[in-house]
């Protein structure tokens, strides 16, 4: 991959993840829809944050990828997951403490 290549595909990783997260900070912060329709909105858009990260700022692809590759993907989601469900968890008790 050249620099003009590989400068492209970081603009068009940018471009994408302000078109995923601007439109989910107008949701909430002028109140449009419901809070649960904004609240699956926001997970699909962060679930698509995800895939746009892997593709186009650490150049993960699924073709062609090494079994460590694999690995360490399956760890960094398994350390997410359990850091965001253990903050959940605290700040879920300790509203139930108030």
């Amino acid at each position: 991959m050249n620099r003009r290549q590989e400068r492209r595909s970081y603009l068009v990783g940018y471009g994408l993840a302000l078109a995923l997260t601007l439109p989910v900070f107008a949701l909430v912060g002028f109140d449009l829809l419901p809070r649960r329709s904004i609240l699956w909105i926001a997970g699909v858009a962060a679930v698509m944050q995800i895939v746009v990260h892997f593709r186009f700022f650490l150049h993960i692809r699924l073709k062609g990828q090494t079994r460590e590759d694999l690995q360490l993907i399956l760890f960094t989601t398994l350390l997410l997951i359990l850091m965001g469900g253990g903050t959940i968890w605290i700040m879920t008790n300790l509203a139930h403490r108030m």
